[in-house]
């Protein structure tokens, strides 16, 4: 494809639907814009010589301009055209930018993270350590030092952030060589370093009421959170960033909107008479539409230290329960209680077909009950 580019007609390209294209400059025959399939654009240089199509990479647009594309194209043309140019060096241009790690990561959590992951937080939190790490140009990142971080990461005890640790690095790199910034990630082909195991903790009555007391033990603004965590069966950060916009108690009705639900389906939650009694002893933060906010102006946090201090209430250890199992624990009772899985993924917002734990776990009650049956027959 050829066009006279200019910086509205690069903004406007689209991004490749398969593989990457390419749109030569009419203006300056040579330069060309190289479109990756997420949108990355990259200025290069083509020139046959000796009869062998050459290519040189000038960088990544908008970082480089293009005034600085052509400009640089001409000096590179003008020197092969006087054999001045070492067609056998790097095909990445001298001059070109060089960014340290700490300088792409908000790039790409800007530009990529923000509008795909409604976590990009937790992205974020991950690449900016790896950044402090790692000072040094992202080119310079070799693959025995991620290599090394993601053993520490195990040797702590965690070995299922480690392998969202690589997960993160590699949506990086991968990125980074979209947009021209390095030729090859360093962690290609990396396996995750531990084999994840589903998780099946589902909590005991006992466990569950003494989870109730000890929340409502912590006063506002936690009390009313861990009770209404245990009542509606929603995630954490859904129950926490909770507007008073989205109920209505009149009609004991939640609506949580599809850009903060985690799956991005809007989902209605009905709410229990205890829940809607619950809310409504919570005291509402002057000219805030946060429900559980201690500053007004963004949901609550310090769930780490909430959930140690419910730990000691409950009496487990840290490592055996999360808050994600309350939700485990909720589709248990309800398969147990004979409801249809379809009913339950309806009420944690699972999207219909995906999510077969669910069902599994209604099949195994049902698999019990069924023998239990037989046996008394």
């Amino acid at each position: 494809m050829k066009k006279k580019l200019t910086t509205k007609s690069i903004d406007a390209l689209p991004p490749a639907t398969g593989k990457r294209y390419e749109v030569y400059d009419q203006s300056l025959p040579g330069l060309h814009l190289r479109v990756s399939a997420t949108g990355g654009k990259v200025f290069g240089v083509s020139r046959r010589v000796d009869g062998r199509m050459k290519r040189i990479r000038i960088g990544a647009y908008p970082i480089v301009s293009l005034a600085d594309a052509r400009e640089k194209a001409r000096d590179i043309l003008r020197d092969i055209e006087l054999g001045q140019y070492d067609l056998s060096s790097s095909s990445v241009a001298d001059n070109a930018p060089r960014l340290t790690l700490g300088e792409v990561v908000p790039q790409f959590i800007e530009l990529y993270a923000k509008p795909r992951n409604k976590d990009w937080r937790g992205t974020e939190r991950v690449l900016q350590k790896f950044a402090l790490l790692f000072p040094r140009t992202i080119d310079q990142i070799k693959r025995a030092d991620i290599v090394r971080v993601l053993d520490t990461i195990i040797a702590g005890g965690a070995p299922t952030r480690a392998n969202r640790a690589l997960a993160a690095i590699k949506k990086l790199m991968n990125w980074c060589i979209d947009r021209g910034m390095i030729e090859t990630s360093p962690v290609a082909a990396l396996r995750a370093p531990t084999k994840e195991v589903a998780r099946d903790r589902v909590l005991t009555d006992d466990e569950m009421i003494a989870c109730w007391h000890a929340g409502a033990s912590e006063g506002f603004p936690f009390a009313h959170f861990v009770q209404l965590l245990i009542l509606t069966g929603q995630r954490r950060g859904e129950v926490a960033g909770m507007r008073w916009s989205e109920l209505d108690l009149d009609k004991g009705i939640w609506t949580l909107p599809a850009k903060r639900a985690k799956n991005a389906t809007s989902h209605i939650v009905p709410l229990a008479p205890m829940a809607i009694f619950i809310l409504k002893s919570v005291p509402r933060f002057l000219g805030s539409d946060l429900v559980f906010t201690t500053t007004g102006t963004s949901p609550i946090s310090g769930f780490g230290r909430l959930k140690e201090r419910l730990d000691i209430a409950v009496g487990v250890d840290a490592e055996d329960w999360r808050f994600h199992d309350l939700r485990r624990t909720m589709a248990t009772n309800m398969a147990m209680m004979r409801i249809q899985p379809h009913i339950i993924e309806a009420v944690l917002n699972h999207k219909t077909g995906i999510v077969s734990g669910v069902a599994a776990t209604y099949n195994r009650h049902v698999s019990d009950i069924s023998a239990y049956e037989t046996e008394l027959v």
